[in-house]
C-alpha cells in the first residue's frame, strides 16, 4: 500500500528582548547558572508578573507577517504540569485566547513548478522552562543539577497546520520562518543556542485517505539536517510498522543523531492531561486597531516579496535572488551596491563568489571591511576598462585586508589596465618571434596553442593587458 507522510511543526521562537516575559530579569545567554532569576521568575509565593509590552508587540509583528488574524482579546493561561525545571509547577502560556491565528508561509514546491502554502493554526506567547543540566564542566554528573536563568524567557510558538508532505517540505517551512523571524528582528533564529527550537508532529496514512493518522511527537532536533533526517527515519518507521500489521502508538519520541534513530520517550499528553485555566494574576490583554496598525507601519519588506523584486526589479536569477534574501543584512548589502553601479549582476556575482567565502555568517556583512560602495566602485572600473577581472581579484583581496578604495590600490600598485596598442603589439611580436615552431603549429590547426601565447602575454604583462584586446590582436598577428 502506498502512504502518504502528514507532518505539522510547532516551533518555539526566542524572543530578542532584553528582559523575560513577566519580569525584568536579563535574557542574556551563557550567564552562570541562575545569575539572572528573581522571586518572579522563581515563582515565589505571593509575587505579581507584569507582561512585557515588547513580547506583545513582536507577537503582533509575527502575526501580521504571517498573514494571521490577530484576537484582539486574547488570555494567559496556566500549563499544569510537574518537572524539575518548571519551578512554578504550571507555565504561563496562552490556550484557548491565542493572539493569533489563521495565517500561512509560502514555500515553493519541491520540483520548483508551484507555490505551496503553509497553513498555521496559532501563534501564542508563552514562557520558557529553565535548562537541567547532567554534566558539569563537561564531565558527567551522578547528579542532575537546574540553572533557572532560562526560566521566564519570553517564547512565541508557531503551530503550523498538517499541510507538509515530505521531510524536505518540512525544511523549506522551517528556513522560511526562520528568515522572517530574523527580517522582523524579533528572533535570531540560533538552533545550536535553542532560540530556534522545532517539535514535529508525524503521521502517515494510505493515499487518498482523509482521516489522519496516529500521530507521533518527534523532539531533539536542532538543525535542520536533524530534522529532516528524523522524519525521514519516523516515516519510514511507521511506514514498516503498518505493513507488518502492528499498531502506530501515540507518543513523544527523541531523535538520536548518533545512532539515526527515534526512541521511545514518553506517552503523548493531550491538552486536558495539562488541566488549562485562564492565569488569575494576570489580566486579559485587548488590542485595539490602533496599536495593530502602528506595528503593521514599522514591518519591513519580506523575505519572498524582496526575493521577488530582486527578480523583476533588477533581472536576477531565482537562484541568486534566493541566497540574496536569505538574511536582511545581506539583502541590503546587494542592493546597496546594485543602486551605486547598475549592475545588478555582476554584484551578485561577486557576493555569491568572493564576499560569502569569507563570512561565517551573512548577517556579519554590515562589519565587512569591503563596503557597498567599494564593491560597486571596483565592478565600474572593470566596466571601463581600468582594470581586468583577473585583477579585480587581487584588488578585492586588498581591499577586504585593508578595507582600502579600489582606486587607491589600483593606483598604489599600478595595476591599470594595459590598452596601448602599439605597446600590446609589441609584446606579441617579441613573444612570437621567439617561438616560431608554435606559430606554425597554430597555422598547422593546433589551436591549444593559443592559450600558451594568451598566458605568456599575460606573463609578461604582468597580468595588466586587456584580456579581449589581446585576443583581438594575436589572431590578428598569427593569421599572419
Amino acid at each position: 500500500m502506498n502512504y502518504e507522510p502528514v507532518i505539522g511543526l510547532e516551533v518555539h521562537a526566542q524572543l530578542l528582548t532584553k528582559s523575560k516575559i513577566f519580569c525584568s530579569c536579563s535574557t542574556q545567554f551563557g550567564q552562570p547558572p541562575n545569575s539572572q532569576t528573581c522571586p518572579v521568575c522563581l515563582g515565589m509565593p505571593g509575587v505579581l508578573p507584569v507582561v512585557n509590552k515588547k513580547v506583545v508587540e513582536y507577537a503582533l509583528k509575527t502575526a501580521l507577517a504571517t498573514q494571521c488574524t490577530i484576537q484582539r482579546h486574547n488570555q494567559f493561561a496556566r500549563k499544569n504540569y510537574f518537572y524539575p525545571d518548571l519551578p512554578k509547577g504550571y507555565q504561563i502560556s496562552q490556550f484557548e485566547l491565542p493572539i493569533a491565528t489563521g495565517g500561512f508561509i509560502e514555500i515553493d514546491a519541491a520540483d520548483g513548478s508551484d507555490i505551496r502554502r503553509i497553513g498555521i493554526a496559532r501563534i501564542h506567547m508563552e514562557e520558557d522552562a529553565g535548562k537541567l543540566l547532567h554534566e558539569i564542566n563537561g564531565i558527567a554528573s551522578d547528579s542532575s543539577y537546574v540553572d533557572f536563568n532560562r526560566t521566564g524567557v519570553p517564547l512565541l510558538e508557531i503551530v503550523s497546520e498538517p499541510d507538509l508532505r515530505t521531510p524536505e517540505e518540512a525544511g523549506e517551512y522551517l528556513k522560511a520562518l526562520r528568515t522572517i523571524l530574523q527580517y522582523l528582528d524579533v528572533c535570531d533564529g540560533n538552533m545550536e543556542q535553542g532560540s530556534f527550537r522545532c517539535d514535529a508532529n508525524v503521521s502517515i496514512r494510505p493515499v487518498g485517505e482523509q482521516r489522519l493518522g496516529t500521530k507521533v511527537e518527534l523532539k531533539n532536533m536542532n538543525s535542520f539536517r536533524h530534522v529532516i533526517r528524523a522524519l525521514t527515519y519516523e516515516i519510514s518507521r511507521q511506514r514498516e510498522a503498518l505493513e507488518y500489521g502492528e499498531a502506530i502508538v501515540q507518543e513523544t519520541r527523541l531523535w538520536d543523531d548518533a545512532t539515526g534513530v527515534t526512541l521511545s520517550m514518553r506517552g503523548k499528553e493531550e491538552s486536558h492531561d495539562y488541566r488549562y485555566f485562564p492565569d488569575p494574576d494576570l489580566v486579559p490583554l485587548n488590542i485595539d486597531d490602533r496599536w495593530i496598525e502602528r506595528v503593521r507601519a514599522e514591518l519591513p519588506e519580506l523575505p519572498r516579496a524582496r526575493r521577488n523584486r530582486f527578480i523583476t526589479q533588477y533581472g536576477l536569477p531565482a537562484y541568486d535572488a534566493d541566497i540574496l534574501v536569505t538574511c536582511r543584512q545581506l539583502a541590503d548589502y546587494f542592493e546597496a551596491a546594485a543602486q551605486l553601479c547598475h549592475q545588478p549582476k555582476a554584484v551578485s556575482n561577486w557576493i555569491l563568489s568572493d564576499v560569502l567565502r569569507h563570512l561565517a555568517d551573512p548577517r556579519d556583512i554590515a562589519a565587512f571591511s569591503v563596503t557597498p560602495a567599494h564593491l560597486a566602485e571596483m565592478i565600474g572600473l572593470i566596466t571601463d576598462g581600468t582594470i581586468s577581472g583577473k585583477i579585480a581579484k587581487k584588488v578585492f583581496d586588498e581591499m577586504r585586508t585593508t578595507g582600502a578604495a579600489p582606486v587607491s590600490i589600483v593606483q598604489k600598485h599600478d595595476l591599470k589596465q594595459v590598452t596601448d596598442t602599439t605597446e600590446l603589439e609589441r609584446v606579441i611580436d617579441e613573444i612570437l618571434a621567439g617561438r616560431p615552431d608554435l606559430v606554425a603549429d597554430f597555422r598547422a590547426g593546433k589551436e591549444k596553442v593559443f592559450s600558451f601565447f594568451i598566458g605568456q602575454i599575460m606573463k609578461a604583462t604582468k597580468g595588466k593587458a586587456n584580456p579581449s584586446l589581446v585576443n583581438d590582436l594575436l589572431r590578428k598577428k598569427l593569421a599572419g
